[in-house]
């Protein structure tokens, strides 16, 4: 047993008798340093039984099973070590090395920390997330290829699905379903084990490549009635899927992709399938829920962090204000040239729009959707990716990486504070010292969706941890000069940032207080100040 690695005990017995497969007797209560977790056990088929155990600790660790098998046990849990990264040659090793290492082995799960994300052990974690919806769905070839183009990139999550998704780009069916079929309808009290078979061997790969798998559980693109379960149905299926992937370090639970077009699944359903994950996951991986319109309640009590869906990655400062959770974009449009305007956005947006996130302290998530005559779509099937964005992520993944981790949205523009505060000195008559006269005037008649908006628009694109570090992100402006203030109290050196050439030069040394910077002129501008 090696702590942060999953560990299994199996048994062998008679296989449950049909539509009992799920919930079958089968548990351990394991101790390890003192604390106690209780395991439920699962059908593997073919009357191979598991019950799985993530050890979040080193040290002595006992276990006992009851149910359909009983017995005791005991062995020591090792500290962490790495694996082998299992690349085909050297070069590949240097090259996938940049980003990749198994981290859910030397640090454990990714937990949600304020509005940051860091692992069991307190290493830093940063989400640079990749989107491949069907991926499990598809051939052989196909996966092979795109675990290759995944080892080469800068991506350390990627978005998939359960179910088969029925949509542009993604018409064929599976060689196999979550679930066999009872009366020519799916049954999800009868699991399919070669599909889960195939899915944890997709999450496994992803490990050993140091990439978290944001598990979507369901969602609405569907023509074989998954999207369509009664709730008990549901739960039936949620139960099979915590019970045997609560243990891999490397999920997460995406309660659904566009919750809100499920028009079958009642509202409260939602809150209901949160709170059974919740309350049987015994390690409590991250779980958000993904929107189309509405979004989520991020404060439901399950919820670690909040996933969005839009291209206004401005807002991550507001939902940060609101929720305390870290915000990820996981859907701001792709980089594509396909008919559909959510898939054709330039490179350059689609940076700029990761930019925007990571500066004001949130994150965000990477697609790409290029025409191609065999409908092989990285979005939907994987495969290779072909844009120009993935580069440019992976600057803008070295720059953040190279700054604390504490980065948080700063306050500022022509107001100066926080908008919930503008709203309520608003509501009283009053505006912050610096804005009078005829502007008073007319910002006091505005409605307060303008005034939110004008706010929006004030506010610069500005990160910073403590007076250490700054970061400006200039977004379109093509300024060749500009005016920072730094802190009086210390002395600081000033790089500009060149977003899509991906260069990073020091243009000041030792300024404090105000200072024009000198610019490139052009979109894609950052600016950092770091503290001598």
């Amino acid at each position: 047993m090696q702590c942060y690695r999953t560990f299994e005990l199996n048994f062998r017995g008679e296989p449950p008798k049909i539509g009992q497969e799920v919930a079958v007797d089968l548990e351990a209560i394991f101790t390890l340093a003192g604390t106690t977790t209780r395991v439920k056990g699962f059908h593997a088929g073919d009357g191979r039984y598991v019950i799985r155990f993530l050890p979040l600790h080193a040290g002595h660790c006992t276990w006992r099973v009851r149910g359909l098998f009983e017995g005791d046990g005991s062995e020591e849990c090792l500290p962490a070590q790495s694996e082998d990264l299992s690349l085909h040659d050297s070069e590949r090793k240097e090259s996938a090395a940049l980003w990749h290492v198994d981290l859910s082995s030397l640090h454990g799960m990714v937990r949600a920390n304020g509005a940051r994300f860091a692992y069991d052990d307190g290493t830093p974690y940063r989400p640079f997330g990749t989107t491949v919806y069907a991926l499990v769905h598809q051939s052989q070839e196909l996966i092979d290829q795109t675990i290759e183009t995944l080892t080469e990139a800068p991506f350390n999550k990627v978005r998939m699905c359960v179910f088969p998704k029925h949509y542009f780009a993604n018409a064929a069916d599976p060689q196999w379903f979550p679930f066999e079929r009872t009366g020519g309808r799916f049954d999800s009290s009868r699991p399919c084990y070669r599909y889960w078979d195939e899915l944890e061997r997709r999450i496994g790969q992803m490990r050993r490549i140091g990439i978290e798998v944001d598990l979507i559980l369901f969602h609405p693109y569907d023509r074989w009635g998954f999207a369509r379960m009664s709730h008990e149905e549901c739960l039936t299926y949620l139960d099979y899927a915590v019970r045997r992937l609560a243990a891999l370090p490397n999920v997460w639970w995406s309660l659904a992709n566009e919750y809100d077009l499920m028009t079958d699944f009642e509202d409260s359903w939602w809150r209901d399938f949160a709170a059974f994950i919740g309350g049987n996951d015994p390690y409590h991986h991250l779980l958000s829920n993904h929107n189309f319109v509405n979004y989520w309640d991020f404060d439901e009590p399950n919820t670690t962090h909040c996933c969005v869906q839009n291209g206004h990655t401005g807002l991550v400062r507001d939902l940060i204000e609101r929720h305390g959770k870290p915000v990820i974009f996981d859907e701001v449009g792709y980089e594509g040239n396909i008919i559909y305007d959510w898939g054709n956005l330039s490179a350059f947006e689609l940076v700029d729009r990761f930019w925007t996130a990571f500066t004001l302290g949130g994150y965000c998530t990477h697609g790409e959707t290029f025409e191609d005559p065999d409908d092989v779509l990285w979005w939907a099937r994987g495969g290779e990716l072909h844009g120009e964005s993935p580069v440019r992520i992976a600057f803008l993944r070295e720059v953040m990486e190279s700054l604390p981790n504490d980065m948080e949205p700063a306050v500022g523009g022509a107001f100066g504070m926080p908008v919930n505060e503008l709203l309520a000195m608003r509501k009283s008559g009053e505006l912050p010292d610096g804005v009078k006269g005829t502007m008073t005037e007319v910002i006091m008649r505005l409605d307060e969706k303008r005034f939110l908006d004008l706010v929006q628009d004030l506010r610069p694109i500005q990160g910073r941890s403590d007076d250490d570090v700054m970061v400006w992100y200039l977004s379109r402006q093509c300024c060749v000069h500009t005016e920072i203030e730094l802190p009086d109290t210390r002395s600081y050196d000033v790089e500009v940032i060149d977003a899509w050439d991906m260069t990073r030069t020091t243009v000041l040394e030792g300024v404090t207080g105000k200072v024009i910077v000198p610019m490139l002129g052009k979109e894609g501008q950052a600016i950092i100040a770091t503290a001598r």
